[in-house]
């Protein structure tokens, strides 16, 4: 048979949707060929247009809905699907569960990780679970936008409209910063990032900007943020590149959790997990598989949220923090938790693991960014043969690629839970331990 004719950008064909592909792509074919299309739903006939031809695959873009997917439903956001903040607002609930279960347990096997059991999910509620955002600003003449990106660009959706993300409170402070910096164009100017940071029963909410402002300009972000009485905390992040400095402008930079009778404090520009329904959910489960007594390494530790919730109160706990913030956080949560039986290190992984040997009877928590682990962390934790590695991702693909090296080095996967942490996103997160094979 004659090969099919090849795509050119710019045509434009029809396809139907077979399955979701992870970062939110809908996977069809053309006389052969993959071609992924942005947001489209399983069982929805769409004509697109070839946005590019790759080497294995097209991209394209939906034109035209010739018929829609069963799944699909009216989008609860008016904002969708201009803002790239969301990839399933359109898309039933528990089928999107179904979906991430799906795309995670494809990831795994693409890497060629044996897993044939169920993969327990762990469901959020749609709205209001975001406790941590960043909203971008954009001015033009007079004019000040702030809100997320579109899908695929960097022009700025203004949120004119709540996000369902994020709780009321922040919404209202959203709106309230908008408004601000509006009157104050020239100095908004000087802004390109909004971090909010709220804790997680809403009772503190803090402001962090960054740009070029100055010192003397901070004192008008003040100014603006003290009209703003939901507002515990405002701070700025002063100078050029290379010579950052962080200002306190009002109020605490800090917020605070209670997660397994453990008072963790997180610095608004801390990483901290920002699902305000699940972090408890999440926490426990990392702890639930640090099987009894034993020394703990906390890799990418954080401000201690598992490091210090996870085995024997007596446990031994050496937790590693290359972030400056987080790093003191997690010491004065160990100070005020388990004095005495955690130490920070504020460093690298890769250093510390080079600098330092295996304990025996060692539990290994590892909650890398979203790049993963990597071959060579993976290999030296093998190293040091752990009784156990609980291994936290928020991405399915380099999760899939780390625990393929784990396997060739001697480890197992004996659990494996998702939690939806990031509902109506492309995102999802897993929690897998590992074990001698």
């Amino acid at each position: 048979m004659p090969k099919p004719a090849r795509l050119v950008p710019g045509e434009s064909i029809e396809v139907t949707v077979e399955k979701g592909v992870y970062r939110g792509l809908g996977l069809a074919r053309h006389e052969g060929q993959v071609v992924f299309v942005p947001r489209a739903l399983p069982g929805e006939r769409l004509r697109v247009r070839v946005a590019s031809v790759e080497r294995g695959y097209v991209r394209a873009v939906s034109v035209d809905k010739l018929t829609p997917s069963p799944l699909e439903r009216p989008s609860p956001c008016g904002l969708f699907p201009r803002c790239g903040g969301c990839a399933y607002q359109h898309l039933d609930h528990a089928a999107e569960l179904q979906m991430k279960e799906e795309i995670l347990r494809e990831s795994l096997h693409r890497a060629h990780v044996p897993w044939e059991g169920p993969i327990p999910a762990v469901a959020s509620p749609e709205t209001g679970w975001r406790t941590r955002a960043t909203f971008h600003v954009e001015v033009n003449g007079t004019a000040v936008r702030l809100g997320l990106y579109e899908e695929g660009s960097r022009r700025i959706v203004d949120l004119e409209e709540e996000c369902p993300q994020v709780s009321s409170g922040m919404n209202a402070t959203v709106r309230h910063l908008r408004e601000a910096l509006g009157t104050r164009p020239a100095l908004a100017a000087h802004i390109t990032d909004v971090h909010l940071a709220e804790s997680p029963d809403g009772s503190e909410r803090v402001a962090w900007f960054d740009g070029t402002v100055t010192a003397a300009e901070a004192g008008s972000l003040g100014a603006a943020a003290g009209e703003a009485p939901w507002l515990t905390g405002l701070g700025v992040t002063l100078g050029p590149e290379g010579a950052r400095r962080r200002l306190v402008v009002r109020g605490s930079p800090y917020l605070h959790a209670d997660i397994l009778g453990v008072r963790l404090r997180a610095h608004a520009i801390s990483f901290f997990q920002a699902n305000r329904f699940l972090v408890e959910a999440l926490t426990a489960e990392v702890a639930r598989l640090i099987p009894g007594p034993g020394p703990i390494l906390d890799l990418y530790g954080g401000v201690g949220l598992f490091g210090l919730t996870a085995g024997d109160p007596a446990s031994q706990v050496l937790l590693v923090e290359s972030s400056e913030t987080a790093a003191a956080d997690a010491e004065e949560n160990a100070r005020n938790s388990r004095p005495g039986y955690v130490r920070v290190v504020r460093g690298t992984v890769e250093g510390v693991l080079a600098g330092r040997r295996g304990d025996a009877g060692e539990h290994i928590i590892l909650d890398p960014p979203r790049v993963g682990a990597g071959k060579g962390v993976v290999a030296a934790i093998a190293a040091r043969r752990p009784n156990s590695i609980v291994y936290v991702s928020c991405e399915p693909t380099t999760l899939g690629r780390d625990l393929s090296v784990f396997a060739n080095l001697g480890y197992r996967v004996d659990s494996l839970r998702l939690f939806d942490l990031f509902p109506a996103t492309v995102h999802l997160e897993t929690v897998v331990r590992l074990i001698p094979s």
